[in-house]
């Protein structure tokens, strides 16, 4: 599945929800189901600078070249949302991850009910994911 029907996958499954309160609870189940990081990349060489919240974030290539993502957080909502994160671009190259764009976030609404701080933390996220790309592909 590409980049674009996951993220369109996403926009369905939150329009289901006409209040953010309920898009906030599926939020923190995403986060429960996040695969859990492995103990040695929650460092602070793992963290994401611009999070209010502890976000680890570690990237890898499977044997495809395709990016492997892997993440945890301190905050139950930014543990949601980092789990959004991973399951738009895990298992995609880096130059899919790089070209990709994340207009599904404001599409969902998500960027206007994060508070400043909350949505600083995404964009921070986003940039890291990008960033990962870009040296990844430079691995290849």
């Amino acid at each position: 599945m590409s980049i674009q029907d996951i993220q369109e996958e996403i926009v369905e499954e939150f329009s289901v929800y006409d209040d953010w309160m309920d898009k906030y609870n599926y939020l923190i189940e995403l986060g429960k189901d996040l695969p859990p990081i492995d103990p040695k990349y929650k460092t602070d060489q793992y963290l994401i600078e611009g999070c209010t919240s502890r976000v680890w974030l570690h990237a890898g290539l499977d044997r495809e070249g395709k990016m492997v993502l892997t993440a945890d957080s301190d905050a139950i909502i930014t543990r949601g949302i980092i789990a959004l994160l991973i399951r738009v671009f895990s298992g995609h190259t880096p130059e899919e991850v790089k070209n990709a764009d994340t207009a599904f976030l404001d599409r969902i609404g998500l960027q206007e009910h994060l508070s400043p701080t909350r949505a600083n933390g995404l964009a921070s996220m986003v940039r890291q994911i990008r960033m990962y790309a870009v040296a990844l592909s430079a691995q290849k």
